[in-house]
């Protein structure tokens, strides 16, 4: 008879393993223990008088006889009858995972009011979340279509303070002579190239016109940039002087048959030029945006080839293999080698086209920021708003506790798992988070295109790729897990016994943790409704300060077309006869964001080694006065002064920088200076104002006559008469430009764009401000309407023993509100660091006060308080007599 062991042979002689794990696999569970007993002792027993070797043999042959179908299917039989009558099936298998969507759909029909309050907030959530996504994928997704984007790279220029060693400025702009001694000096180069800032010029063909924005390229333009071509070859192409290089967008308009190549077209009403190859539109997320090339040397002048004029744009690509570190170590002796003394301080450095977009700011020679600070904030802003909408959710199911405890005691006692507990209450969590998801899709096509237009973008949700739905999926399991991670460890870990002898008692630590979400809930409300008023009040304060300059009722219109002094007079002397006119003049960039140009000035007596940098802008006659500029001493240009050609005005800071080395230009009228235009005389000073954003201190300035060849004519109307203006330089143009349209622009709406960034920060904190509000309060009444149904019982005894509807109130109302009191507390210091770093972005901003905390705070307990306020009086006004009775 066999022993009953699976064991029985000495540890010395054993029979082979894998024959006892293949038999394992093969036996039903009723014959494996007997039957392993037989083969060890027939083991044994043959190991002693065969010896080892043979009865290992002799043993795997006894194994491989029961390896047949029969004792297999058996053993299938006997596991599914032994599962179905007697084991728990396994927490995750189809069985168990049908059974969690049944229970958590009928729990979540049961309870309407906390299933919509779960699943609105957290669709609310997710929209955001989906949204401020699709918004940050496309600020990182700039320039990346670019075929080998990370080897092409864009130059910029720090000019290093030789005293101190620090970088006082960063050009984005270039001199013309850069291009070609990178191109002869860096051998880790493979291609580099240089354009224009990029004018918009009439195009024609026929009948046919239209304004479209291009540039002027050296010829190695599509060496560094591979775009994708049409028709054509644009690398030959643009070699030509004689050729032009077109999207795919003009030769539609023009060429609406699609045979534009070889065909001719005209530019800005001048030149000739034969269309040489077509490439494809470039796409929105690409910071170079143009229509046209034509080659470089078309336009090339002698002040081109200066090191001390910078109003170029240059790009490199870089050879396989060779870093960005590598090629800007190997440029940084070409200012010193090749410019001379009066520039040998700069130092090219290199930015990956990759990071053009986000990283527009730098400090001391490095990036500091950009767009990349609001791709954070919406980033943070998304978040917290997700995480108020889960908080909602684990603050409902932990409060409703005691609800399902009793659901939890009954399947413990007929033999419920915990892991299959936990997966009931996730099953729930996950439930609520798909149907969330599902309303958050709506949500945001809806949102989408009014979203496309606050923001001035092309986003779509692209539903035929896989990296979306992959995005969605994780949304979904990520919130679901965390928000029903917490209540299902809880509520599973009940004690059966306890919840049916009524004995259970929950102790403070849920309660608390509820309150510390509410806390943590309005905290980030908090933060955002001051986010709100502070950005508010900063908007306002950048539409409101003097610039010191008049921008009111000044449009500006693009010269084109003249090119005759004599028709230049004839043209602003027709302006001025008009009665709705006050002023006229001409600049080559406009005086709120003065672009494309700057470089040294030197003086008598200046420091060889003082930072010189200055902004230069062409101007007309009246600039000035038409700007209402005050000047501080000298005079205006003026138009009957031919000697004003080589004269200068400067601003302020000019003087004081020339005053830090030189005393004698305290008193700068009169004095000859030398700029990059040659020698002249400073005959005028004026006040300082803003030539560039408020993010910037006042630069210095100086203002060089030309009344001809600039951008553009600066017109101030009288006030109240702008549409008559407005008529009377439409007939004005016609008469002395009648191939080109009258496209004119206001200034302070060219002011307003500068802090486009920060008007979409302040809509998107307004927005998302006001939603994270509402998801807060749609917890906090789901809170208050379950604390009032819990004290049903205690408000029918207060009300029996006397007590008002004020005293149910404020009863029902004080603990949320003390809660409230607290985040603000939290929540205060936090928002001043972060509010005090982002307004330290702006040279001038408004100070941070105390009264906007307490308003947020005020705002959020008020809203707090209606909030509560409603289940507070809907069960104050409830008659104990019945909520006693139910009792």
């Amino acid at each position: 008879m066999a022993l009953h062991s699976t064991n029985p042979t000495p540890p010395d002689r054993r029979p082979p393993r894998w024959a006892d794990r293949l038999l394992k696999r093969v036996l039903p569970a009723d014959l494996l223990e007997e039957l392993l007993g037989d083969l060890h002792e027939q083991f044994a027993e043959q190991a002693a008088e065969l010896g080892e070797a043979k009865a290992r043999r002799l043993y795997a042959l006894e194994v491989l006889r029961f390896c047949r179908p029969y004792f297999l299917k058996r053993r299938i039989r006997h596991q599914q009858r032994t599962q179905s009558d007697y084991s728990q099936p396994y927490f995750l298998s189809p069985i168990m995972i049908r059974n969690y969507i049944k229970v958590a759909s009928r729990n979540l029909a049961k309870n309407k009011v906390y299933s919509f309050i779960n699943v609105f907030g957290l669709a609310l959530g997710m929209a955001c979340s989906l949204l401020i996504g699709l918004w940050v994928k496309d600020a990182f997704s700039y320039n990346r279509f670019l075929p080998d984007a990370e080897k092409i790279a864009f130059v910029r220029v720090n000019f290093v303070d030789p005293n101190t060693g620090e970088v006082p400025v960063t050009n984005w702009v270039t001199p013309g002579p850069l291009q070609e001694a990178i191109a002869q000096d860096v051998p880790e180069v493979a291609a580099v190239t240089k354009i224009n800032y990029g004018p918009e010029y009439l195009i024609k063909v026929g009948d046919k016109a239209a304004k479209e924005k291009g540039h002027y390229a050296t010829d190695d333009f599509f060496g560094v940039f591979d775009l994708p071509a049409v028709y054509g070859n644009p690398k030959a192409a643009l070699k030509q002087t004689n050729q032009i290089v077109i999207t795919r967008k003009v030769a539609e308009t023009f060429f609406p048959n699609g045979l534009a190549l070889g065909k001719t077209l005209q530019l800005n009403n001048d030149k000739f030029y034969v269309v040489g190859a077509v490439i494809e539109n470039l796409p929105s997320n690409s910071s170079l945006q143009f229509d046209w090339l034509v080659n470089w040397k078309v336009q090339e002048e002698n002040w081109m080839k200066t090191w001390g004029n910078n109003s170029f744009q240059t790009f490199v690509r870089l050879k396989p293999h060779v870093t960005l570190a590598q090629a800007e170590a190997a440029m940084k002796d070409i200012y010193p080698r090749r410019a001379g003394k009066n520039f040998d301080t700069g130092r090219p450095t290199l930015q990956a086209i990759t990071d053009l977009h986000l990283y527009g700011e730098y400090e001391n020679g490095k990036p500091a920021g950009g767009r990349i600070e609001y791709v954070r904030v919406f980033a943070i802003v998304a978040l917290f708003i997700l995480l108020i909408a889960c908080i909602n959710f684990m603050n409902l199911a932990t409060a409703r506790s005691a609800t399902r405890a009793r659901e939890v005691g009954v399947r413990k006692v007929v033999g419920a798992l915990r892991t299959s507990l936990i997966g009931q209450f996730l099953s729930e969590s996950l439930l609520t988070s798909l149907l969330a998801a599902a309303l958050a899709l709506v949500l945001v096509l809806s949102v989408l295109p009014t979203f496309n237009t606050l923001f001035n973008k092309q986003l779509t949700l692209d539903f035929n790729q896989s990296d979306f739905w992959l995005l969605l999926g994780g949304l979904v399991l990520i919130t679901g897990f965390f928000s029903g991670s917490y209540p299902a460890l809880f509520l599973s870990s009940l004690q059966p016994i306890k919840i049916l002898k009524g004995r259970l008692q929950f102790g403070a630590g849920p309660a608390l943790f509820r309150r510390m979400l509410v806390v943590f809930q309005f905290s980030m409300s908090i933060f955002l409704i001051v986010g709100m008023l502070a950005v508010g009040r900063q908007m306002n304060y950048l539409r409101t300060k003097h610039l010191g300059l008049d921008r009111e009722n000044v449009l500006y219109w693009p010269i084109e077309g003249i090119n005759e002094p004599t028709k230049f007079n004839a043209l602003r002397q027709e302006i001025l006869r008009q009665p709705s006119i006050a002023s006229v003049t001409t600049a080559g960039s406009l005086p709120v964001n003065v672009q494309g140009s700057s470089g040294d000035l030197s003086w008598p007596g200046m420091d060889p080694n003082q930072s010189s940098s200055v902004w230069a802008m062409f101007v007309g006659s009246d600039f000035t006065r038409t700007m209402n500029i005050k000047l501080a001493d000298g005079r205006d240009f003026r138009a009957d002064s031919p000697a004003d050609s080589s004269n200068y005005i400067i601003n302020e800071a000019t003087a004081r920088m020339m005053a830090q080395s030189a005393p004698a230009m305290k008193d700068p009228v009169g004095k000859e200076v030398t700029f990059w235009m040659g020698k002249g005389r400073i005959v005028g000073v004026m006040k300082d104002f803003h030539l560039h954003s408020l993010h910037e201190p006042i630069k210095p300035l100086i203002l060089c006559f030309n009344g001809l060849n600039v951008e553009y004519l600066l017109v101030k109307t009288r006030p109240g008469q702008t549409q008559q203006a407005l008529a009377d330089l439409t007939n004005i143009s016609k008469k002395f430009t009648p191939d080109y349209p009258f496209n004119y622009h206001f200034l302070d709406e060219e002011y307003e764009k500068l802090y486009r960034s920060e008007q979409q920060v302040n809509t998107l904190v307004n927005y998302f401000g006001i939603l994270a509000i509402l998801i807060s309060c749609l917890g906090l009444f789901g809170l208050a309407a379950f604390t009032a149904e819990q004290r049903t019982k205690e408000i029918g005894v207060r009300k029996v023993l006397g007590a008002s509807v004020t005293n149910i109130v404020g009863l029902l109302s004080k603990d949320f509100l003390l809660l409230v009191l607290i985040a603000l507390v939290l929540a205060v210091p936090l928002a001043w660091w972060a509010l005090s770093q982002w307004l330290g972005t702006f040279a001038y901003h408004e100070e941070l006060s105390w009264w906007l905390f307490g308003l947020a705070g005020l705002l959020a307990v008020l809203v707090a308080f209606l909030t509560v306020s409603y289940q507070s009086i809907k069960a104050a006004l409830m008659n104990p007599v019945k909520s006693l009775r139910a009792e």
